[in-house]
Order: structure tokens, then sequence, then C-alpha cells
């Protein structure tokens, strides 16, 4: 067994559930204590689930099986509530369990004070809580910033828990909501996008009936003749050559007037 242990997976949790196929009474024991104390497993549903585990409620050793269902879904307070019915725990147990708690409050909510930390956890001074925190860090099971002058963890990042599958039913419910808040944003969404569209579209059309106009007009004028109806500045200009012909012809007339009237007195006389 220890050789299949030390070999190494992918997934830390899958030795544990090839060895739980042949393991049963004492060895089932053993196998579940090698779970809980080895360093990055922190789920355990597969394990659990597994009949050679489930074998172990109506036996001597139930309080086995109890204590890996803790691990899986409970907290370090529902140590305190089940401790009459629990094996005695180690070192190594029971800071795990403190650090999945960590991980369920941080499910919660993303900034967490210390004197919630040191109540759920029952720790009674800041550096053990640090330090316990620092741990699950190095470890990849929470990522986040302490915050020493505010007395906080400030979470960006846990794992995921293990999930009872009664509970199951409720998650379906809220990823089906979820994915219907989805499609009613996406279909506004998409009434936005025609409608903005149409907007552009009405806008071009206009915008090019409104060229065709100027160009019809434009056209219309280099079309008109010259002259009366012509180009205004030729009409201008003929207009001011009547005008001076006018004059020319008015002051001809005079000056022979002038001619006439004054022979026919000389000659009178």
């Amino acid at each position: 067994m220890c050789e299949l242990l030390n070999a190494g997976s992918g997934n830390p949790l899958e030795q544990f559930v090839l060895l739980a196929k042949n393991a049963k009474g004492a060895a089932a024991v053993e196998l579940i204590k090698q779970a809980l104390e080895a360093p990055g497993v922190y789920v355990f549903g597969e394990l659990l689930d597994m009949s050679n585990m489930q074998d172990l409620e109506n036996s001597p050793n139930g309080k086995y099986l109890t204590l890996l269902n803790l691990f899986a879904y409970g907290t370090y307070k529902s140590l305190a509530e089940s401790s009459g019915s629990l094996p005695e725990m180690t070192e190594v147990m029971t800071r795990k369990l403190r650090l999945l708690t960590v991980v369920s409050l941080a499910e919660q909510n993303k900034l967490l004070p210390y004197n919630l930390l040191m109540s759920e956890l029952e720790i009674s001074t800041v550096r053990e809580l640090e330090d316990l925190v620092i741990e699950g860090i190095s470890a990849g099971v929470v990522l986040g910033k302490l915050d020493q002058k505010r007395s906080c963890f400030e979470v960006d990042f846990v794992i995921g828990r293990d999930i009872r599958k009664i509970d199951m039913g409720n998650i379906v419910s809220v990823l089906t909501a979820w994915c219907d808040n989805c499609d009613s944003m996406l279909t506004n969404i998409e009434t936005q996008v025609d409608k903005v569209n149409k907007e552009k579209t009405d806008t071009n059309n206009h915008k090019a009936a409104l060229e065709q106009k100027i160009n019809d007009v434009k056209q219309q004028i280099k079309n008109q003749p010259s002259g009366e109806d012509g180009d205004p500045d030729s009409r201008m200009e003929t207009e001011r050559m009547d005008r001076r012909d006018k004059k020319a012809a008015k002051g001809k007339g005079l000056r022979g007037s002038s001619k006439s009237g004054g022979s026919g007195s000389f000659w009178k006389q």
C-alpha cells in the first residue's frame, strides 16, 4: 500500500480511490486515516462513494465513516457537535479541517475578519491564525492577502469542496435561473443591436437620398440654356450691354435733332 501511495498521481485522491476497491474493515479505516492526513487531498467525495467505505456505516468502525463525511462536508465547529461519535484526530487532521473551514467561509464572503476566523476555527491568537492561512496559501487551498492593519483576510481564490447529493437540486435550480437570466440579457442585447442596425440603415438611406437630390439640382443647373434663362452673370452682362447700346442710340438721336432745328431757323430768316 505504501508503495502505491508514494507512486504519485495527477489527482491526489485517485490513489486512495484505487486502494479502496479492495480495502475492507481495518484496511478501510487505515485508508481513511491516510487520506485525511495526506498533503494535497482536500476533497473526499469519490472515496466516500466507494462501497467498501459505505460498508463501515453499520460496523464498529462506523465512526471513521462519520469522520470522512465531516471532512467532505463539515467545518471545524461540526467537530465539536459530533465529538462523542468521532475517533481521535491527529494534529495534521485538525489543521486540514480548519483549512477546509476557511474554504467554506470564503465561499460565502471574500473579506474574512480575523475575529470571525478565530471564532469559527477556535484559535486564540492572531499569530496562529495567520500561520494557518499562510499554510493554506502555500498549499494552494486559498489565495489572498492578510491585511494586518484592518485585521482581515482578503480572499482571491479558494478550491471547491465536495457537494452533497441532496444539495444538487438547489445547485441545478441556481444554475438554471442563471442561464435564464443570461438568455434574457442576450435577447435584450440582440434587440438593441437590431435597433441600432436599423437606425444606421435608415441614416445611410437618408444620406444617400439627400446626396442624390443635391446631384440632381446640380445637373439641372448645368443643363439650363445660356442667356436670360442661363447663367446669372451672363444675363447681367447682356443687360449692361443693352443699356449701353440704348444710351448710345439716344445720344445720337439728340445730336441729330439739334442739327436739324438750327438749319431750319437759318433758312427761315
